[in-house]
């Protein structure tokens, strides 16, 4: 139960243990448990270091297991900062990603520039992702920010993706938490992951974008016409970062089997991206673009938080936002 706060089962086993048999020491652990003494002691390790066990005051050099309930807010409160932590990484990567993909869209196909291969229109585009498709050997990566996948789009991927996953290759894909709501991508997700692929959805995407064997990518110029244009990548700097844009909101993102979870205001990773779009000043076109809904869905969403922080305008919402911690102070 406890590993979803961040705490192996041996050590949950131990710690509910000593809960139950403070006197017991490793050997008596050791017997109780079934286990050796040296995965004993290293679940001890573990507890101590996350201060779920102490210095007894009534057993001098011996340990003791803190209450359940001083327990559990230890490990909820780390677990809160661990997901703060996250998401600062996941925004510093989109930062330094945003600002690479904003470069090398303004870059024109006369230019020369180390690294950086222009594509202009959509037969240039599908022409060079099918090359790259035949050249790979290890791993793609991919962020498709577009919502649910149109059913020719599906049908037109299956054998290149069936060929892909039959010779081995590791595909990742991170779609908007959106699709969760399209039947038919639904059923071509479950398609992919019974045959190895690995899918999350994440409520926005900075881009789209494709990444081939952490050699190559591939993302366009212009995230509202992805046929006029793209740019693929092979340097090995910007490599780098979008790898780890990709890692960062890979980690963040949620399997597309798990019911989306809330965090402690209540809120879904969706309805937490939302306000934060209002916050930022974004229409509704813009958030159910961002989110790959409806704008009538955008609308909804919008109502329902500031109907749930009271407020009555969009400014007021971010303020109360901020206030209620849900929202970090710009400070």
């Amino acid at each position: 139960m406890l590993t979803t706060l961040g705490l192996d089962s041996t050590s949950e086993a131990v710690y509910r243990t000593m809960l139950a048999h403070p006197q017991d020491g490793v050997t008596a652990l050791s017997e109780r448990l079934g286990r050796p003494e040296e995965e004993i002691r290293h679940a001890l390790d573990t507890l101590s270091e996350l201060a779920l066990l102490r210095p007894s005051g009534e057993r001098a050099g011996t340990l003791r297991a803190v209450s359940p309930d001083i327990g559990m807010e230890i490990l909820m409160s780390r677990q809160q900062a661990e997901l703060a932590a996250q998401q600062l990484r996941i925004e510093a990567s989109r930062a330094a990603a945003a600002q690479l993909i904003a470069e090398y869209a303004d870059l024109r196909p006369t230019g020369s520039h180390p690294g950086v291969e222009q594509l202009v229109g959509i037969d240039q585009i599908r022409d060079r992702l099918s090359r790259i498709g035949r050249e790979l050997r290890e791993e793609v990566m991919t962020f498709a920010p577009e919502g649910a996948q149109k059913p020719e789009h599906i049908d037109s991927a299956r054998p290149l993706n069936q060929e892909l996953l039959e010779r081995g290759v590791r595909m990742r894909t991170v779609y908007l938490d959106s699709v969760r709501n399209s039947p038919h991508t639904v059923e071509y997700v479950n398609w992919l992951t019974e045959r190895g692929g690995l899918v999350r959805t994440a409520p926005t995407l900075p881009t789209r974008m494709i990444i081939a064997d952490r050699s190559t990518a591939v993302i366009p110029v212009s995230s509202d016409d992805t046929a006029a244009g793209a740019v693929v990548l092979t340097g090995q700097g910007t490599l780098t970062v979008l790898c780890a844009l990709f890692e960062s909101v890979w980690a963040g993102a949620q399997p597309l089997g798990e019911g989306a979870s809330a965090d402690r205001h209540g809120l879904t990773a969706q309805e937490s991206a939302t306000i934060r779009l209002l916050a930022e000043g974004h229409t509704d076109d813009a958030i159910a673009k961002r989110l790959g809904v409806s704008p009538r869905t955008a609308r909804r969403l919008a109502t329902d938080l500031m109907e749930r922080l009271g407020a009555r305008s969009r400014f007021e919402a971010g303020v109360r936002a901020v206030q209620d911690g849900w929202l970090p102070s710009s400070r």
